[in-house]
């Protein structure tokens, strides 16, 4: 089958505008997801969809490739999905513009996911080790079944540990503070996603769900309508860049793996 990675870069941000263009060690985000996704074995092209005159001169700039789209998409997936319809491939890989750390294994992984014909799309999830990060609202969990296809997706502690956690609320505001609640099969979301061409264009047609306005998670419209979702475990962990401190800690990380 043949994979192609898009990257939906959008200028406008309300927490970090420009933040594809942001430096990072010298070279903008944009650039580092771009170059980490050419280096996934089983893609056979990189594209950023964009809205932005800047972005696309700036990827064009390092030899890139890019396209301008629509400044009217509410989601990166209806971008990709803009690209996908003028595209003769099987697979779309929908890669963040602002995940920096993201690594080529993680894409190769994505995409190995779909050998599975039952799947309409692939996605990732890596472990939760961290407590804290189970009772995080913006740490999406994710609920599998025993061959992989996702039951759900939450914002809230999923699966809930009735019998060791106690009172949700209390334990909730206790997690901000600590991190030693024994945690076991919780599994954090990571945000990249594999479609088959047809189901990304049925998707991106489709109106928003109703658990997906309440949890403000898109990937609950493909569940919602009867798409299988099917989870690849990752070893690897990314930072997505949200602000200017995000911005910071990616650049920690990179100072000391360096």
């Amino acid at each position: 089958m043949s994979a192609i990675v898009v990257i939906p870069a959008r200028y406008a941000s309300t927490r970090f505008p420009g933040k594809p263009l942001a430096l990072l060690k010298g070279r903008p985000i944009i650039q580092h997801v771009y170059q980490n996704s050419l280096n996934a074995r089983l893609a056979s092209e990189v594209i950023v969809a964009t809205d932005s005159e800047t972005i696309f001169e700036t990827v064009m700039s390092f030899g890139g490739k890019a396209v301008i789209t629509s400044p009217d998409h509410q989601s990166g997936t209806d971008r990709i999905a803009e690209v996908a319809a003028a595209m003769n491939c099987d697979i779309m890989v929908n890669v963040q513009g602002d995940e920096p750390l993201i690594r080529p294994e993680m894409i190769d992984a994505v995409i190995s996911v779909l050998d599975d014909n039952r799947a309409s799309l692939g996605t990732l999830a890596i472990p939760i080790r961290d407590s804290r990060e189970i009772f995080d609202p913006n740490v999406v969990k994710v609920v599998f079944d025993a061959e992989g296809f996702a039951w759900y997706f939450s914002r809230a502690p999923i699966p809930y540990h009735r019998d060791e956690w106690n009172d949700p609320l209390a334990q909730s505001r206790e997690m901000r503070a600590k991190s030693d609640l024994v945690v076991r099969d919780c599994y954090k979301h990571i945000g990249i996603y594999s479609y088959r061409r047809d189901v990304l264009l049925k998707l991106s047609s489709l109106p928003p769900s109703r658990l997906e306005l309440i949890e403000k998670l898109e990937q609950l419209r493909a569940i919602e309508n009867g798409f299988r979702i099917k989870v690849g475990e990752t070893l690897f962990e990314t930072i997505g860049v949200d602000t200017p401190q995000d911005l910071e800690r990616v650049e920690q990380c990179l100072n000391s793996s360096s």
